[in-house]
């Protein structure tokens, strides 16, 4: 079976009048028939900047209708999307753009401040902006193009503290919305709320696309607060939604989740990380339908599905593989590993990223034989429900955000007061885990944890900069002499409640 490349155009033709995307700020509403003709017209614009197939284009941006002209538009061109993550600091906003080079960037104004000085920048909430769809372009799309040509690179965070570019494929988006409209029974008449930012694949990939495919309504929002959140899904009548577990924890907590009625609403899916079982009963409580999913930038990211009301019975389990997927559970040994037993994940399928951007050895070591090595931990239960007991690497999930250990402890290393460093996840009931850094200082030097603090917020996205520093006169060590991360975690496990 072919993808077919230009999905929005045929959207556009199907479903015309109906509406695309909702901007949750201005209100601001557009069809199927009016994102496609901005398509045209930036891809019009675009190639007269001398953009052809094969050209990156970036953006960093909140959760803006940019991101649909620019991922549509490249569509049409065969040019490659880049979205980036406005939480990195302007260091590391400088690699990924030396790593991928764009030929035009796109940004907000609210983030002017980590975008570098390049020879085409395009300012995305200025009237310029707007001026380029003044005039109605029709743009032909490449012929050239094939369902395996590149559309997105999306970076996300390497253990080795350099950040890879996913390279996801026009076949790759296309399948990993086909399988989800199939496998998740969405309708038309779905309509879903977008807090996730969209530099990430569960902002774009897991709800919002396949949404857009099937031809119901995406509702854009930035800021979240959970009485907003909770007024919009009223007011627009939203029937299914995404968010990471520290939105779900604010959210049931407030009087507005007490009134709510989410009469409208089929599922709330939680993602990013494991989801503390009160956030389950505070939904049983209003009957309302709950349940987690699992996905990461490389495949998808979805890749389980599990009705609602078996989610219920089956608390923390991911659900069993979509329709057009395959996955199974590896021991050390390489042997598929029975129920109940623990094994690394594996995943197979054309939703399956194609490879990291200028990192061949990076994508033979994580795609082999056709099948995606995750890196997590699960296992199967007797009646097939998976679920995640772990991570065979030590990323930290905060917030929704993945964090990498090494790469911090590299930045605070470097620091001339600190002898050794340690960085660990440790659990919290909002955020799911706080990064936490345990640090010893060199004899003669002092150094406080506020100056530490510091030192990170100038080298590091907010997100990774550790919430607790604790200055100690020496790590633990292992018996072959190694710093004893299991014991720091173990000892300190009950510091964040």
């Amino acid at each position: 079976m072919r993808w077919d490349l230009d999905w929005i155009e045929k959207r556009s033709q199907l479903t015309p009048d109906r509406i695309a995307v909702v901007d949750a700020e201005t209100n601001q509403r557009w069809t199927y028939q009016e994102m496609n003709q901005r398509a045209h017209t930036l891809a019009t614009f675009l190639e007269k900047q001398g953009l052809q197939k094969g050209s990156r284009v970036a953006i960093i941006c909140p959760n803006h209708i940019s991101y649909f002209d620019f991922l549509f538009a490249c569509m049409k061109m065969g040019a490659i999307f880049v979205p980036l993550n406005w939480r990195l600091s302007a260091l590391e906003i400088k690699a990924i753009l030396e790593d991928c080079t764009p030929s035009i960037l796109g940004f907000h104004s609210k983030h002017r401040h980590i975008v570098p000085n390049c020879e085409k920048l395009i300012q995305l909430d200025h009237e310029d902006y707007e001026t380029i769809f003044n005039n109605r372009h029709s743009y032909q799309t490449d012929e050239r193009i094939t369902e395996d040509d590149p559309l997105t690179i999306i970076y996300t965070g390497g253990t080795t503290g350099k950040s890879k570019g996913v390279v996801l494929t026009h076949a790759n988006i296309g399948w990993n919305a086909l399988n989800t409209v199939v496998s998740w029974n969405l309708k038309a008449e779905d309509v879903t709320l977008t807090y996730l930012p969209m530099f990430h694949t569960g902002g774009l990939n897991a709800l919002t696309l396949p949404i857009l495919v099937m031809g119901g309504t995406v509702l854009i929002a930035n800021d979240f607060d959970p009485e907003q959140a909770i007024h919009l899904i009223e007011r627009e009548k939203c029937t299914i939604s995404l968010m990471v577990p520290t939105m779900y924890h604010l959210m049931i907590q407030t009087e507005a989740f007490k009134v709510a009625k989410f009469q409208h609403m089929k599922t709330f899916l939680s993602g990013g990380a494991p989801c503390p079982l009160p956030i389950y009963e505070a939904f049983a409580q209003k009957g309302v339908a709950f349940k987690e999913g699992y996905g990461l930038t490389e495949a998808g990211p979805n890749n389980f599905y599990i009705d609602p009301v078996e989610a219920m019975g089956k608390k923390g389990s991911i659900g069993k593989p979509m329709m057009f997927n395959k996955v199974k559970v590896v021991r050390d040994d390489g042997l598929l590993a029975g129920p109940n037993e623990v094994g690394e994940l594996l995943l197979y399928g054309n939703h399956v990223f194609q490879k990291y951007w200028n990192n061949p050895e990076a994508t033979n070591e994580t795609i082999q034989q056709g099948w995606l090595h995750t890196g997590d931990l699960a296992k199967r239960d007797e009646e097939g429900y998976y679920y995640i007991v772990g991570r065979k690497k030590e990323m930290i999930i905060t917030g929704g955000e993945n964090v990498y250990p090494l790469e911090v402890e590299h930045c605070i290393q470097h620091h001339p007061a600190v002898s050794e460093v340690a960085v660990v996840g440790l659990p919290d009931s909002k955020w799911g885990e706080v990064v936490t850094a345990f640090v010893s200082v060199l004899p003669n030097h002092q150094v406080t944890t506020e100056e530490l603090k510091d030192y990170c917020l100038a080298k590091l996205g907010k997100y990774k900069v550790p919430k607790l520093f604790r200055l100690m006169s020496d790590l633990p060590k292992t018996h072959v002499g190694k710093i004893d991360k299991r014991f720091l975690k173990d000892e300190h496990h009950s510091e964040i409640g």
